[in-house]
């Protein structure tokens, strides 16, 4: 009877309700020296849900293990309609472990339902009424697991012990494991844990103490014991193994971020936990024994919901390309979202209250529905008002921009049409200065006579006065020429300017050779070399005796 009661030493009971551990002695490697106090120590009132549509077979399919068992309790302690039907699908289920407490207890808890006539609703297709008969108690049942399980237990302690003797480490870290494993199957969570916790001082590597700890946070979240989870996750997280693929160590890290995400939740941070459930990879989301994908969606959406800014929720949830393969599975509440975000808020609240009795039937959830939700209309409230201001601001601003810019383009255009006014006077002053300029050109470059007319003022003929004025031309009196064909005297144009400057030039340059002569002389005289010339009566004689000489 030793073996056995160490077996069954322990049920578990429904999880929003404390659970009381007995702790025997403590070992060297046990991590728990007492039961701590978890956030069930406070208890708020028990919420039956009566009008709640699920279907069970589907919605436990997503989980394994206890965690198909506590949820199945948990509806059946919460929704009288479904009490029965998920009474039964936990017996069915418990047949299959060793967990013969658990069956027990199940068993007499479904008596209770049948006699009180609970049963399912008649909108589920089952009927009303009752739901049939009560199965019996299977006591041969009873008595060959409660065997089974103490032959399997003996075995696996003489493995171990056999393994402490040849000092392997690896062999006997999986002896702690399968110990585990059957302390687990038997509903013995305390020795479940115990067992897995002293593998960790047999693990040769990384991987192994990952595993470790996902075993014990796995215990832990049943036990309600979430100060284990938190710091298992934290040592999980410290833990690396370069050795292992990236897909292992993506699925490692989207396990932890699920148990951190779980462990916020239930101590009600609900902005962290968000933020650890946004994290979650869906290819690598597998934790079916304490979470399923539904619930990643469930739980981060309204946790984004209640705590997230508008920014937020459009960046970090509505436009997560990881997080949008998770609100796939719950379409109501990303369609929820989305309206959210819209400002939609009477279409969201009443998205979120046709879901309310389903999440008031959720494991983790159903204690928090009733905050999330006054969070959720809070935010919505704050938002709403937060936007009317910032609109009636934005509205301000943009009239304030609009006058602006109207200014600015009435600035604009005056000061084109002025510089179009200054550019076509300028424009219009150069036409005038260049057609004066041409017109200045055309008459200094050439005058020009008629010489019809200069003969009859000069009371003369063409041709005659053709030859007076040829011959001034010749005589370089009149600079000119003449068109004898049309009868007309072109007159060349002087450039006085330029001949006084030649003039000019040329009186320098006249002075300058008067004073060279002047200079010389007045040399020569200073240096009485100046040689007197002969008397004119004095030549003569001379030129005249030399040509008698001659």
């Amino acid at each position: 009877m030793g073996t056995r009661g160490r077996v069954i030493a322990q049920s578990r009971r429904f999880p929003d309700e404390p659970l009381t551990v007995p702790q025997p002695a403590l070992e060297p490697m046990q991590i728990d020296a007492a039961p701590e106090e978890n956030d069930n120590s406070v208890e708020e009132p028990v919420t039956e849900v009566m009008t709640a549509c699920i279907d069970l077979d589907s919605y436990i399919a997503s989980y394994k293990g206890l965690g198909q068992l506590y949820r199945l309790m948990f509806i059946a302690e919460r929704c009288p309609p479904l009490r029965v039907e998920a009474l039964k699908m936990a017996i069915e289920l418990v047949q299959s472990t060793f967990n013969v407490t658990m069956y027990q207890t199940l068993h007499r808890q479904l008596q209770e339902a049948l006699a009180s006539g609970q049963s399912l609703p008649d909108v589920t297709g089952q009927g009303g009424g009752s739901a049939g008969a009560l199965p019996l108690l299977d006591q041969q049942w009873v008595e060959s697991q409660t065997k089974r399980a103490a032959l399997k237990l003996e075995k696996l302690d003489n493995d171990l012990k056999n393994y402490k003797s040849n000092s392997i480490k690896e062999s006997i870290r999986r002896g702690h494991d399968d110990l585990g494993d059957h302390y687990l199957d038997c509903g013995d969570l305390s020795n479940a844990l115990k067992c897995y916790s002293r593998a960790r001082d047999y693990c040769t590597s990384g991987k192994h103490m990952i595993h470790v700890c996902l075993n014990v946070i796995k215990v832990s979240a049943h036990m309600q014991q979430w100060g284990h989870v938190s710091s298992y996750v934290t040592k999980a997280e410290s833990t690396h193994d370069e050795n292992e693929s990236a897909p292992w160590r993506e699925s490692v890290q989207t396990k932890l971020h699920l148990a951190a995400g779980l462990l916020r939740l239930r101590h009600g941070a609900f902005e962290l936990a968000a933020k650890s459930f946004l994290k979650c990879s869906f290819d690598h989301c597998d934790l079916p024994e304490l979470i399923s994908p539904s619930n990643v969606a469930v739980y981060g959406g309204l946790c984004a919901l209640a705590t997230y800014s508008r920014a937020q929720l459009k960046t970090d949830v509505i436009g997560s390309a990881s997080f949008k393969l998770f609100l796939e599975l719950e379409p109501q509440l990303r369609d929820a979202l989305h309206r959210f975000h819209e400002s939609s808020y009477a279409d969201c609240l009443r998205m979120l209250d046709e879901m309310r009795d389903t999440l008031l039937l959720d494991l983790h959830l159903s204690r928090y529905v009733r905050q999330l939700y006054a969070m959720i209309r809070n935010r919505g409230l704050v938002q709403y008002f937060s936007t009317g201001a910032l609109n009636l601001q934005i509205i301000i601003i943009i009239i304030i921009i609009i006058i602006i810019i109207i200014i600015i383009i009435i600035i604009i255009i005056i000061i084109i049409i002025i510089i179009i006014i200054i550019i076509i006077i300028i424009i219009i002053i150069i036409i005038i200065i260049i057609i004066i300029i041409i017109i200045i050109i055309i008459i200094s470059s050439s005058e020009v006579g008629n010489l019809r007319k200069m003969a009859a003022a000069f009371n003369t003929t063409v041709p005659e006065l053709e030859n007076e004025l040829m011959g001034l031309i010749l005589d370089g009196q009149i600079q000119a020429r003449i068109d004898s064909h049309n009868k007309i005297l072109y007159a060349k144009s002087v450039d006085q300017r330029s001949q006084t400057f030649e003039r000019s030039l040329a009186v320098g340059k006249e002075y300058i050779k008067q004073t060279r002569g002047l200079i010389l002389r007045a040399a020569i005289q200073a240096s009485q070399i100046a040689v007197r010339l002969p008397r004119r009566e004095d030549i003569q004689p001379m030129d005249a005796s030399q040509d008698g000489t001659e």
